[in-house]
């Protein structure tokens, strides 16, 4: 499913963590990558809440085992992602996280061919989403749903983030099982 966003929740173009997500979708776009916002930023994006979004997270294609595969090697067409990010003057910080931090913004990137197993979130179901040109992917509310119970259940998640994800979970559930 496609979906034009000109137009559509002005709000979210004020978001500069959103705004800097669409930057690195334009290039990453150009070597042919159509990334999928999560986290935090793509939840405020879809909730139009304010979740204190602290960081950029972003999915790309890769091996679908994950951790399992080292970090140089998991995601797909990563020496192309390093360049794109080391020219829009941000530096790896965390090789193992695919972290990279540009003047206290960090931005990380995930697998998206792990969702499947992680929380059954099957890739063509994904929206796919257009802003001038730009297309990403964004989680529907049922799909951040999954996300965030299956990440409920990894203890080091649930010790880092002191039980931000439960509030999520309860946001979330009372927005989709009330529509």
């Amino acid at each position: 499913m496609k979906k034009d966003m000109i137009g559509e929740g002005r709000s979210q173009m004020s978001n500069a963590k959103f705004d800097e997500f669409i930057s690195i979708s334009r290039k990453l776009n150009d070597i042919n990558i159509v990334p999928l916002l999560i986290g935090s930023v793509g939840l405020e994006i879809v909730t139009e809440t304010s979740w204190d979004a602290q960081d950029v997270d972003i999915l790309v294609p890769g091996d679908k085992r994950g951790w399992e595969v080292p970090p140089e090697l998991s995601i797909y067409n990563w020496d192309k992602v390093i360049n794109i990010m080391e020219s829009m003057g941000y530096n790896l910080i965390n090789l193992h996280e695919h972290e990279f931090s540009k003047e206290g913004l960090s931005v990380a990137f995930g697998i998206i061919d792990t969702l499947p197993d992680f929380a059954g979130i099957q890739l063509d179901e994904l929206e796919l989403h257009q802003i001038e040109e730009i297309t990403y992917y964004l989680l529907t509310p049922e799909q951040y749903l999954s996300i965030y119970e299956s990440s409920s259940k990894d203890s080091y998640r649930a010790n880092k983030n002191n039980n931000k994800d439960s509030r999520k979970i309860e946001f979330l559930k009372s927005m989709v099982y009330t529509d």
